[in-house]
């Protein structure tokens, strides 16, 4: 009888090599998809690939814009705002107040395309614009419906659904236009129903700092961009 244990062969290596290969590739894939996407809705190669740095670089990048004292100490982890709660308990620190922050990558960078956006679709005339205003209006209603507090990080919302009612939405209300409004949409609809909408409830929740178009809404707007493209 043979007793010997089985090993790792190569059967079992090669689908573990290839996973890790595409989990590493996951970013360049990822970064590609976005910058096509900026390029279909009317960025020059060159500003798209730069938007697309910026973005990524900028999601590090948190402003502060106000401070709000707690009466109670907590444990705030400043890693949680990058999806990345718990993974350095050193870092964790004990405050008394929360700090309201914008994020460079999530807020500064997507408001600003989106407004570069709207700007080409003011030439359009009033019909894509009230379309516009209506996908927004959908999207920021259904946003803050579907956004929760969570502890450690602010305000969440499941990152496929902000592009995907935009994308719904844009192609119902506005098909001639449908890849602009899904990106101005799927930005400002996060950011105004899950983010601002919610700030309130900040207090409530313990957290070292809420980020406006941070980890809770990121991945949101971030994915708006892709699926605008897929419309164009």
């Amino acid at each position: 009888m043979n007793n010997d244990k089985p090993t790792l062969g190569v059967p079992i290596l090669l689908p573990l090599l290839l996973f890790l290969l595409l989990l590493a590739l996951l970013p360049f894939v990822f970064s590609q998809l976005f910058t096509v996407a900026l390029i279909k809705l009317k960025l020059a190669p060159t500003t798209a690939l730069l938007v697309v740095i910026g973005i990524f670089i900028g999601s590090a990048i948190n402003i502060p814009v106000k401070r709000i004292p707690r009466t109670e100490s907590m444990l705030a982890d400043p890693l949680a705002v990058f999806g990345l709660s718990g993974w350095w308990p050193s870092t964790m620190r004990v405050r008394r107040d929360t700090i309201i922050a914008v994020n460079g990558g999530g807020c500064i960078i997507p408001v600003a395309l989106a407004a570069y956006e709207i700007f080409h679709l003011m030439a359009a005339g009033w019909q894509p614009l009230s379309g516009l205003l209506l996908a927004i209006l959908i999207n920021t209603m259904l946003c803050y419906r579907m956004a929760q507090p969570i502890e450690g990080i602010g305000i969440a919302i499941p990152g496929l659904f902000p592009p995907l009612i935009a994308a719904m939405s844009a192609v119902l209300l506005v098909p001639d236009q449908a890849p602009p409004v899904a990106f101005v949409a799927g930005v400002l609809g996060p950011l105004i129903g899950a983010d601002l909408l919610h700030l309130r409830d900040v207090s409530k929740i313990s957290t070292g700092i809420a980020s406006i178009g941070g980890a809770g809404t990121f991945d949101g707007i971030v994915l708006s961009g892709i699926v605008a493209a897929y419309l164009a």
